[in-house]
């Protein structure tokens, strides 16, 4: 592709170009044969808006409020792994994007910029995205480093005991580059990992690392060593979200972790209305999966989300110009999502309501 990109989808072509084969495909890649991958993004075409007109929408606010936290517009930046492979800048260049434009960031685990250095680079709402592992200590260390930090929210991802089957990945055997390493969990890298021909160093990371056995009463114990709110990323069924309820958590994440871990489960936009029915507003979801357009929030939160997360387009953006990149894709759908509630007849987030889902 050649030219300035003028939506989300310019942006992945651009990237392709810029990075290396086996970068691209572990953003890209999802599960086995990327049905969840394609059908997050299906999904959301699927839907159809039914437009209210003649509403006075000159004056529009896309500003709403979440966890207590103000943001510009309904959007938080998801956890990104390895964002240095994309560009120099990293996190760093993200978070500086996100922060000048009112959005928090949700800084990996597997970030190659540390907790600290994100904190000193940036004073804006910063969430921690954290795994449960086997050593209780590494997760009590970084909640404690979060805390320390000035994170404001804690990600938990509840959707891997062990990895998906990143085929991509496999055949490329996947390692992290030269020069990054792994800055919030001590120097480790993903070489360390013992090697087997067939697999990545991420699929044998989680399975080495990562506590399998992890369960609900683990969510109590996170919530017990940390007065920060606690958000389950990785539900998609109904009953889970009650669970979620019942064990005190402050947020739900409608989330198949980007299609990359059980292949041919339900696009997460399909799984909204019936979690949101169970949690009947008694705490935030958010979702993930497939956000492309202004429109796609618009329909997640007619759908019953208070916000959306975005991880790839993230990527791309990092990928073609650095921080700069990433502010010209939040631009973009901040751009698209306040013409999407005009045309839709919305003058603020919270004139979205189930109506304007044709069913």
């Amino acid at each position: 592709m050649t030219g300035n990109p003028v939506n989300i989808f310019d942006f992945e072509k651009l990237a392709q170009q810029k990075l290396d084969s086996a970068a691209f495909d572990y953003y890209a890649g999802g599960a086995a044969d990327e049905v969840s991958v394609r059908d997050n993004r299906a999904a959301f075409d699927r839907i159809r808006l039914r437009p209210r007109v003649l509403v006075d929408v000159q004056a529009r606010d896309l500003s709403t409020t979440l966890l207590g936290q103000n943001l510009a517009f309904p959007l938080v930046i998801a956890p990104l792994a390895l964002a240095g492979m994309a560009h120099m800048e990293g996190d760093v260049g993200i978070a500086k994007a996100a922060a000048e434009r009112g959005i928090p960031y949700t800084l990996s685990t597997f970030a190659t910029s540390s907790i600290e250095e994100i904190a000193s680079a940036v004073e804006s709402a910063l969430w921690q995205q954290l795994y449960i592992y086997n050593d209780r200590g590494i997760t009590r260390q970084l909640v404690a480093r979060a805390e320390a930090a000035g994170f404001q929210a804690l990600v938990v991802t509840v959707d891997t005991p062990l990895g998906g089957l990143r085929e991509r990945d496999i055949r490329n055997r996947f390692r992290l580059p030269p020069g990054l390493r792994l800055k919030n969990l001590n120097d480790f890298q993903l070489d360390q990992v013992g090697e087997k021909q067939d697999d990545s160093a991420i699929a044998a990371y989680a399975t080495t690392q990562l506590d399998a056995s992890l369960s609900w009463k683990d969510i109590e114990w996170l919530r017990s060593i940390s007065s920060l709110p606690v958000l389950l990323k990785g539900i998609l069924h109904p009953a889970d979200a009650q669970l979620a309820l019942n064990h005190g958590a402050s947020g739900i994440i409608v989330s198949n972790h980007g299609g990359r871990q059980l292949d041919t489960t339900l696009a997460t936009i399909d799984a909204l209305p019936e979690i949101a029915a169970v949690v009947d507003g008694q705490l935030p979801i958010l979702l993930d999966g497939g956000i492309r357009r202004g429109t796609d929030i618009v329909k997640a939160i007619a759908l019953g989300a208070a916000a959306v997360l975005v991880g790839r387009p993230v990527l791309w953006g990092l990928a073609v110009n650095g921080a700069a990149g990433v502010g010209q894709v939040l631009d973009m759908l901040r751009n698209e999502f306040d013409t999407a509630l005009a045309l839709c007849g919305c003058p603020s987030v919270a004139a979205i309501t189930s109506d304007l889902i044709f069913k």
